[in-house]
């Protein structure tokens, strides 16, 4: 198992954010090196012509794209990143400007071209956070025991509501709906042997069944698309919660992050991309508050996640009924996603675009745990933002450049829903039909050797060749999803690529370690249970840094490949995703 230090609580007494970015630049020029910086330079005014055939991966370009990748590099990005002083990078803070700042001068060091708003590296990004005022929000559960008041924090949390200040539930009646998963074209419905749920509070399961396959099951775990069906039976509010023996349960955090509020992205009308006005509350239960709703239901618990684990839909009015009220402040927040492009050399299809993403937040400062309340994000998502700055390194190495164009996208908000990657990808900077595919990087897994991949994704589009292609290339396996239960088709901002119709990837580490006496998937569990999210993902962690390169190495050729073959990434035929998300027709 992985051991993780704790820090000590130095942060106070380090330097001033304005000295930290001083060191960080010209940390970063000690890093790259005179003949680096000069290397880049020169490929800057090197001619964009096309090679007259298609290089193999053994190509000498391509080989001296790969060498510039550089292990050293990624530790620097993610010890500058992660350093206590951008105070981990939470919203609207100068910690988060800072790291953008960082990721902008690497960019322009490499010789990578603005693709943002104005022709600058931004594209500006408009958030509305919504924390729920706990003095002022409550819930209670009446039975025929009497009424009973659930502490706030304790029993249940509360998620913020961005249209309205303050709405409420009185004595609605209750109807648990399995997992809340309608999806008959695979066999199951939750909502096949439910009633009306009109004027009802729902509650649900966390997760989906696990007889459904690993995609289609994180997709239909979603509590966006469980909401929605509710909302659409008719349902008020919504009521989630756990099994007993969920991984993913830890209420710890989630009080945590709570207090920090949930976020909304803003159009230019004032409008948020959350919240319907048909749901009036949205409550999530811990533990405790579970037996208060199912007290006197028509089944008992154990039968409830029994059912749940043998993938049996289920669906009941039960016995309690509940009140709900949620208050809630608003404050509107400026954010950013950077945009940078590296142009392609063949005259029609440089203008087309194959996407490399990772998010530059985390959760900033907040609840202090073991004495530490800067929540630094090394492994997620410095990592993953470090990976994507060596791809563009690798990139930018390149004399003969791809055929189709690279950009580089560093995004804002992923850890409050993937927001800033939905903000581009229905707003980009470039022609909304010139986006190919996309490829996500975001906490890999750098705890031990890249010797075997999970591309989630590659089973639904062509994209499954060209990753193929690559990581034979580099000696790399393909696994399938050792934890299908984690939902990780849906957690990052690929997913909002694939919202949109586009096929995209995100590659993960798989669990071959390459030593015996090392359990990959003990490594993993002890990282998502003791690191994930807490102010313990720092750089005292035991990173393997050469396979953050191999990561890069790995995304930078599956990129090329696609870039370099004439014909678009497409759907499977049939694909579930390619026929939900298929894009609407060109118009004439």
């Amino acid at each position: 198992m992985v051991r993780v230090q704790t820090k000590l609580a130095t942060h106070r007494a380090g330097p001033g954010l304005e000295d930290f970015r001083m060191r960080a630049y010209f940390g970063l020029r000690s890093v790259l090196g005179v003949a680096v910086l000069a290397l880049v330079s020169g490929c800057q005014s090197a001619g964009t012509a096309p090679a007259a055939v298609v290089p193999s991966l053994d190509d000498p370009g391509v080989k001296s794209a790969l060498a510039a990748i550089k292990p050293d590099l990624i530790k620097q990005h993610m010890s500058t990143l992660a350093d206590d002083a951008l105070e981990g990078r939470g919203l609207g803070t100068e910690g988060y400007e800072g790291a953008l700042r960082y990721v902008e001068t690497t960019l322009k060091a490499y010789g990578v071209e603005p693709a943002g708003e104005n022709g600058g590296f931004r594209q500006r990004v408009p958030l509305r956070n919504a924390t729920v005022v706990e003095a002022g929000s409550s819930l209670k559960v009446t039975s025929k025991a009497g009424t009973r008041t659930l502490k706030y924090g304790v029993d249940f949390l509360l998620g913020g509501d961005h249209l309205r200040e303050q709405v409420s539930i009185d004595d609605a009646p209750v109807m648990f709906v399995g997992y809340g998963v309608s999806a008959p074209g695979f066999g199951y419905d939750d909502y096949a042997a439910a009633g009306s749920v009109t004027g009802k509070v729902v509650a649900y399961l966390s997760g989906a069944p696990a007889s459904l396959p690993s995609n289609e099951r994180a997709y239909y775990s979603s509590g966006g698309v469980k909401d929605a069906e509710a909302i659409k039976r008719g349902a008020i509010g919504t009521i989630s919660f756990t099994s007993p023996d969920d991984p993913r349960f830890r209420w710890d955090v989630s009080v945590a992050t709570s207090k920090q509020g949930s976020f909304a992205w803003v159009d230019a009308q004032g409008q948020p991309s959350r919240g319907d006005p048909a749901l009036r509350g949205s409550a999530s239960l811990n533990h405790s508050a579970v037996t208060a709703i199912f007290a006197a239901a028509p089944a008992p618990l154990a039968e409830v996640f029994a059912a749940a684990a043998a993938s049996k839909p289920q669906a009941f009015d039960l016995a309690t009924r509940v009140s709900l009220t949620t208050r809630t402040t608003h404050k509107d927040i400026e954010s950013a996603n950077l945009v940078g492009r590296v142009k392609g050399s063949d005259p029609q299809l440089q203008a087309e675009h194959v996407v490399y993403v990772a998010h530059v937040d985390h959760f900033g400062r907040g609840v202090a745990m073991n004495g530490d309340d800067i929540y630094n994000g090394a492994h997620d998502n410095a990592s993953g933002v470090a990976i994507v700055l060596e791809i563009a390194h690798a990139a930018t190495a390149m004399a003969a450049k791809p055929k189709r164009s690279a950009l580089f996208l560093f995004v804002t908000a992923e850890e409050r829903g993937l927001l800033g990657s939905d903000y581009f990808a229905r707003h980009p900077t470039v022609p909304r039909d010139s986006l190919v595919a996309d490829l996500a990087l975001d906490m890999p897994f750098l705890f031990h050797p890249l010797l075997d991949i999970v591309p989630y994704g590659a089973q639904h589009s062509t994209l499954m060749a060209p990753v193929t292609k690559a990581a034979q290339h580099l000696g790399i396996g393909i696994a399938e999803d050792p934890i299908p239960e984690q939902v990780l088709f849906i957690r990052s901002d690929h997913f909002s690529f694939v919202r949109q119709g586009i096929p995209s990837l995100f590659i993960k580490s798989g669990f071959m370690t390459g030593d015996m006496a090392l359990d990959g998937s003990k490594i993993n569990a002890a990282y998502r249970r003791d690191v994930y999210h807490k102010p313990n993902d720092d750089m005292n962690q035991a990173f393997d840094f050469e396979a953050g390169a191999q990561h890069a190495r790995l995304n930078f050729l599956t990129g090329w490949l696609v870039a370099q073959d004439s014909a678009r990434p497409a759907w499977n035929p049939g694909d579930f995703f390619g026929k939900l998300f298929a894009p609407p027709p060109a118009t004439p």
